[in-house]
C-alpha cells in the first residue's frame, strides 16, 4: 500500500504582516489628527496641491521631532484621507430611520404620555359604542316596556274614558318617537305617562284653613272689573296621611303657576258668608272640606259648584 502525501494547507498570513497593516492604518489616523489640529497647516497648505510636498515635509519634521520614523507613503495617505474627509465623523441623515431611533432612545420622555392619549382613545372609543349600544337598547326594549306597563296601570287606575283617552295618545307619541329613534321625544312621552297614572293615585281633602293666626278667605276687586267682587277661600290638599301634598297652581291675576301647599280658590258670596259665620262662631271652620279628589280622577270634586280660578297671594 502506497501512502499519498497530503498537500500541505496554505500558509495563513503572518501575525507580523497584519499588525503592520494595522501600524499603517493607525498611522495614518494619527497624521490626519495632527493635521486637523493643526490649524495653520489646514488652513494655509492643504487647500493648495501644489503645497503637498511641502505639507509632507512640515509633517516629516513633525513626527521627527517627536523621535518617531514615519514613512513618506503614510504621510501622503494622511494628507488624502484628510482630503476626503475618511476619518471624519459626519452625523446620519435626517432620514425616517433616524427619527425612529430617536423616539426610541427618549421612549421614557414621551412614553407615558402617548400610552396615556391611547387608552383614553380606547376607552373613549369604548365609550362611544357603549352609549351607541346603551341608545339602541333604550328605544327598542327599555321605553317600550315603560309605555306597556304605565299604560297598562293608567287603564286599570282611570275612572273615566277621557283619562283613557290622554293616555292613548301618549302612548301613541311614545311608540312612535321610538320607532323613530327620537330618544328625547320617547323620554318625554314616558314622564308625561308617569306623571298622570301618579295623579290618577293621589287621594286627598281640599281643607279650607282654619288655624289661629292664618286667613281662612279673602275679597278682591279685579282689575278688569273694579265694580265686582271676588271672593276666595284658602284650602290645602291634605292626603290620606294627614300631611299638605304640593299641588301646581296657576293664578288668575297674573297667570303665574307655583307648586305650592296652599292656595285661594274663588267661591260665591254666599259660600265666602257662611264659612265667615263658621269661623266667627268658635274660631274654627267645622264644615273644612271643600272638596275631595278621589283615586282614579283627575280633578277633585266640589261640594258646590265653584265659578272657578285661584290665588297665589294675599
Amino acid at each position: 500500500m502506497t501512502d499519498t502525501a497530503l498537500a500541505p494547507a496554505a500558509a495563513a498570513p503572518a501575525p507580523e504582516r497584519q499588525s503592520s497593516k494595522l501600524d499603517d492604518v493607525m498611522l495614518a489616523m494619527d497624521v490626519v489628527d495632527t493635521l486637523r489640529h493643526d490649524q495653520k497647516i489646514t488652513e494655509r497648505e492643504l487647500a493648495e496641491s501644489d503645497r503637498e510636498e511641502d505639507l509632507i515635509e512640515r509633517l516629516r519634521a513633525i513626527y521627527r521631532g517627536q523621535g518617531i520614523a514615519v514613512p513618506d507613503e503614510i504621510l501622503r495617505q494622511g494628507v488624502k484621507a484628510l482630503r476626503e474627509e475618511r476619518f471624519t465623523y459626519k452625523p446620519p441623515r435626517d432620514s425616517l430611520s433616524l427619527k425612529l431611533a430617536r423616539l426610541y432612545v427618549t421612549r421614557e420622555r414621551w412614553g407615558k404620555w402617548a400610552l396615556g392619549a391611547l387608552a383614553a382613545l380606547v376607552i373613549g372609543s369604548g365609550w362611544l359604542a357603549y352609549e351607541g349600544y346603551s341608545a339602541r337598547v333604550e328605544l327598542t326594549q327599555t321605553i317600550p316596556a315603560a309605555i306597556t306597563r304605565l299604560s297598562t296601570d293608567i287603564t286599570r287606575e282611570a275612572g273615566s274614558d277621557a283619562v283613557r283617552q290622554r293616555a292613548a295618545a301618549l302612548v301613541i307619541d311614545g311608540e312612535t318617537a321610538a320607532r323613530d329613534g327620537k330618544a328625547p321625544a320617547a323620554r318625554a312621552a314616558v314622564t308625561a305617562l308617569e306623571a298622570l297614572r301618579n295623579e290618577l293615585r293621589l287621594e286627598y281633602d281640599l281643607r279650607i284653613v282654619s288655624r289661629p293666626g292664618e286667613s281662612t278667605g279673602v275679597w278682591r276687586r279685579p282689575r278688569r272689573n273694579p265694580g265686582a267682587m271676588n271672593y276666595y277661600v284658602i284650602v290645602e290638599a291634605i292626603g290620606r296621611d294627614g300631611r299638605a301634598i304640593a299641588r301646581p297652581v296657576t293664578s288668575e291675576e297674573d297667570g303665574t303657576t307655583r307648586t305650592v301647599t296652599k292656595w285661594g280658590v274663588r267661591v260665591p258670596e254666599s259660600l265666602y258668608r257662611r264659612v265667615e259665620a263658621d269661623k266667627r262662631d268658635d274660631g274654627i271652620v267645622q264644615n273644612a272640606i271643600l272638596g275631595r279628589k278621589a283615586r282614579g280622577q283627575l280633578e277633585p270634586v266640589w261640594r258646590e259648584a265653584l265659578p272657578g280660578g285661584a290665588i297665589l297671594d294675599w
